[in-house]
């Protein structure tokens, strides 16, 4: 049955495509019983032919950029007469939203539009018509496929990050029992990083590239009072992660920590700047770190003038070496577990010539080491050759050169019976007398040229007077 008059329409669309094409879509179904009145290309157009053309029904291009449909709406909500709008997309298909004065309240226009937006960027197909019916399901769907799509793109940056930190050595060799409860630690970490650095950056670059602002809109974005599930929720989990890390790291701790009571005991004396090790129970003191692999090594860390950090980065652990005295000594435990030659480093800036404190560590199979500890105490029955072999054990060598060359201290050549004038003006012979007392009290004649004495002040305590006499023969030689 037809209706008495034809149902007035006005298409409003700035592409001539969409214009004709929907009117000769409409003019070619007569059983539509519709009227095409005009085509109008912007909002000013649209507002003087509704007093001229007096529509039923205004059809907005939804795809089209140079209109603003918000606009179109909030003039139409003020319109008196009863008057449909239709919102039409043919950019996926039929699809088309109606706005209807008779069965919605103006003021839910804002929330019906943006709820069908969502639903609509979320790729829902079916028509929505007629009011809010449906809408908050569509919305609902459409936020959760979001969710899903960049849930999925989380976990694939997730797992590229992790397999391309597993290609790079972003920690060096592991070398003793110590590294392994830290390295767990540290793997946990990187993964738990590349999750969140994952989390941050893909959700940041979906939100940007799927709900920028569209060319045209000018509206503001909606106001969001908050969330308060997910606020608990990101307050809960960063908390209960930060404990659950505490956690595991007390339990590495302690286990960097074990006591092993068949370690052997080794004193380790930082001093600007080298580093010298003494072996208690053998007598020996080097200048090289020796260790046998597989058993564990109590060091016993002190400093001769600043504080020092001892660090050997394949064994992981790291133990500062403070000045003081004996109620200062810091322990520290290692258990090699891979034979090999690294280096002992100092991580704390202790002066001048910090960057060039390293000595070797040598980690020897126990035949080898056993080898060396009958070596080692074999002293030489000449003086000289045990005077050289302190100057590098107590790590003289730091400071004083043997070829002339001048170093933090005065070198060692020509230096017996030579004329030194001293910081105060004077001068004295480099005698044995000389000699002894500046090993014994560095302080008591300063060499003119080197005013800041940087020469440990313990080697009284730390060199027997035989060690000192061979120390001063090894002198003597060199003039």
């Amino acid at each position: 049955m037809q209706r008495e008059k034809p149902q007035r329409v006005l298409i409003a669309s700035s592409h001539a495509l969409f214009g004709q094409g929907l009117r000769s879509l409409l003019q070619a179904r007569p059983e539509a019983d519709v009227e095409v009145v005009g085509i109008v290309s912007n909002l000013e157009e649209a507002i003087s032919a509704l007093d001229a053309l007096n529509p039923d029904l205004v059809i907005v291009d939804y795809d089209d950029e140079r209109l603003n449909r918000d606009e179109f709406l909030a003039h139409f909500v003020e319109v008196e007469r009863k008057l449909r709008v239709v919102l039409l997309s043919l950019q996926d298909g039929e699809e088309a939203i109606v706005y209807d004065r008779r069965t919605m309240a103006a003021a839910q226009i804002d929330d019906w539009l943006e709820k069908w937006s969502d639903s609509k960027a979320a790729g829902q197909a079916e028509p929505i018509a007629d009011g809010p019916k449906n809408v908050e399901a569509y919305a609902r769907r459409g936020n959760m496929k979001h969710l899903i799509i960049a849930g999925i793109l989380v976990v694939v940056v997730t797992v590229l990050l992790i397999l391309g930190m597993g290609q790079v050595n972003l920690l060096p060799t592991a070398a003793s029992a110590q590294a392994e409860p830290i390295d767990r630690m540290f793997d946990l970490e990187f993964k738990v990083i590349a999750f969140l650095f994952a989390l941050i950056i893909v959700f940041m670059v979906y939100s940007i590239v799927v709900f920028r602002r569209k060319a045209g809109d000018t509206t503001d974005a909606k106001h969001i009072e908050g969330n308060t599930r997910l606020e608990v929720a990101w307050t809960i989990v960063p908390l209960v992660t930060v404990l659950a890390f505490a956690f595991m790291g007390s339990q590495a701790l302690a286990e960097t920590q074990r006591i092993d009571p068949r370690a052997i005991e080794v004193n380790v004396i930082g001093s600007q700047w080298s580093w010298s090790f003494e072996y208690p129970e053998l007598g020996v003191v080097s200048d090289k770190l020796y260790l046998p692999v597989g058993q564990q090594a109590l060091l016993h860390l002190s400093s001769a003038d600043v504080i020092h950090s001892f660090w050997v980065p394949e064994f992981r652990v790291k133990q500062d070496a403070l000045p003081g005295g004996d109620e200062f000594v810091r322990d520290l435990r290692v258990t090699p577990t891979q034979i090999g030659e690294y280096k002992v480093r100092c991580a704390e800036l202790c002066g001048r010539r910090h960057a060039y404190m390293e000595n070797p560590v040598i980690v020897l199979s126990q035949q080898d080491y056993d080898g060396w500890v009958i070596q080692a105490t074999g002293l030489s029955e000449d003086p000289v050759e045990r005077g050289q072999n302190w100057y590098t054990s107590f790590g003289c060598n730091a400071c004083h050169s043997l070829d002339g060359t001048p170093g933090v201290g005065p070198s060692w050549q020509g230096l017996y019976e030579s004329q030194r004038s001293l910081a105060d003006g004077s001068t004295v012979t480099a005698d044995e007398a000389y000699l002894q007392e500046s090993i014994l009290n560095p302080n008591a004649k300063i060499v003119s040229g080197f005013g800041e004495n940087l020469m440990p002040q313990n080697f009284g305590e730390r060199m027997s007077e035989a060690q000192i006499q061979d120390m001063i023969e090894f002198i003597k030689s060199l003039r």
